[in-house]
């Protein structure tokens, strides 16, 4: 049996230095250096092409087609999906996956999420499988994970992404895996890649997801490789113990999509033993981490990061649901995105949640809130004045990813992550010694017109 351990258990970030970049060659100089390299065993390859869709002749459209492929096929693997009702035709193909002796590749395209789309999509999806593992030299096209994201109710283009195979599999490479962390992204501004060197062998994770995120059991798409041959039961039960407390603890939205998958592959080129098992879990929740961080920096129209703990609850379910209460709530989203210190909306949304799930608890008297660090509220009752006032509006500011006009409003957001600055919650609840921290964004016009806009 899997011991559970100690290391992730009270925090959702692991320490780590602060990052600041100025430009986006400078990010994706940085990426290079410090985590594109993969781990050994593996090549991916990232091809696009054009297409028009069906649905919408009057919008013709570009698809990315990324392939990820152990050199060898691997009994070593994993995945968590979506847990909406209403799953896209890749999650059922995924799940049936899990059952498979062996995996030989995981393909994935962006555009069309093969969602309820007329004409079968799990028939596409499996076409579209055959296809790579005939090209591949695999013996059956359930020996590879499909995954799809873009537009919901569109079928896929299956013509023309089988006749664009071939050049697919030519385009792979066992260097670096940012061909597949930029070729997954649909409204993502940058690629988000994380890694560590661990027992001997190395961890690499890629992510997309920019809206329509709170997930449930996985995060939007992303893939963690490693070369070191956990036994696949292990592999499975630490994935689902980190994803608890990493992609399951932050909202963009608080949508979860149809088209959630998280899969985790080994090469097994590196032995790997079990005594060593507590090294890797902090690993791959390191990796785990940064990349659920990663989307929520990036996530539709963000200019601001909010980082919520709250502590001094009687379990952590109620100290995740209060921190999902706040950085889902509208009104305190809108607050942040203006920079204005409106602190009322944060005990509106705590009320909000144990008002909802813990009827009776007066929460209002024994908790205490503070923001960037300064005591706001303690006793039932809030302290403020015009200083603490304008010290909250200067550590909101720092924390904006966007660069004011001159007319005072937030431009476009940028191509790559300026700093990791978040704007500062804490929640003492006053109740138990359960906690939990949980990432949002703000809400800002630039999110509605990315939204209005996305099929165009």
């Amino acid at each position: 049996m899997l011991r559970r351990g100690p290391r992730i258990a009270r925090r959702f970030f692991s320490a780590k230095p602060a990052f600041k970049f100025s430009s986006s060659a400078e990010y994706y100089a940085y990426l290079e250096a410090h985590h594109s390299r993969l781990p050994w065993g593996f090549s991916v390859g990232s091809s696009k092409f054009n297409f028009t869709p069906e649905e919408a002749p009057h919008l013709p459209a570009t698809m990315t087609l990324t392939l990820i492929k152990p050199h060898t096929p691997t009994a070593l693997f994993g995945a968590v999906f979506t847990q909406n009702a209403c799953p896209g035709a890749p999650i059922k193909v995924g799940r049936l996956r899990l059952g498979e002796e062996k995996l030989g590749a995981i393909v994935i395209n962006n555009k069309i999420s093969n969602v309820c789309a007329s004409g079968g999509g799990v028939a596409d999806a499996q076409e579209v499988c055959d296809a790579v593992a005939d090209h591949l030299d695999l013996p059956s096209g359930k020996m590879i994970l499909p995954s799809s994201t873009g537009v919901i109710g569109w079928r896929l283009p299956v013509d023309a992404m089988v006749e664009h195979v071939p050049k697919l599999v030519e385009s792979l490479q066992d260097s670096s895996i940012l061909p597949a962390a930029s070729g997954i992204m649909t409204t993502d501004l940058y690629p988000k890649i994380r890694s560590a060197d661990v027992c001997g062998g190395r961890i690499v994770g890629i992510a997309k997801g920019a809206g329509m995120v709170e997930p449930n059991m996985a995060t939007m798409l992303s893939y963690i490789l490693t070369d070191l041959a956990v036994p696949r039961d292990t592999l499975r039960a630490l994935l689902a113990e980190v994803v608890e407390k990493t992609y399951n603890a932050m909202s963009v939205d608080t949508d979860e999509s149809t088209s959630d998958t998280l899969a985790i592959i080994s090469s097994g080129q590196i032995p790997f033993d079990m005594s060593q098992i507590e090294a890797f879990r902090a690993s791959l929740y390191e990796v785990c981490a940064g990349l659920a961080e990663d989307i929520v920096r990036n996530g539709e129209g963000a200019h601001h990061v909010m980082r919520v703990l709250v502590k001094g609850a009687t379990d952590e379910a109620m100290a995740k649901g209060v921190g999902k209460s706040i950085v889902n709530s509208p009104l305190l989203k809108c607050a942040v995105a203006g920079n204005d210190p409106n602190v009322g909306r944060l005990v509106m949304a705590v009320g909000k949640y144990m008002g909802k799930h813990h009827k009776g608890i007066k929460v209002a008297e024994t908790m205490k809130i503070s923001m960037g660090g300064l005591c706001i509220f303690e006793n039932g009752e809030f302290a403020l004045n015009g200083e603490v006032e304008a010290l909250l509006v200067a550590h909101m500011k720092q924390a904006q990813l966007t660069e004011p006009t001159r007319g005072g409003l937030d431009v476009t957001s940028r191509d790559y992550p300026p700093h990791d600055h978040c704007v500062e919650i804490t929640v003492d609840l006053g109740l138990g010694n359960a906690e939990s921290q949980v990432l949002g964004i703000d809400l800002t016009h630039e999110y509605v017109a990315i939204n209005a806009d996305y099929r165009s």
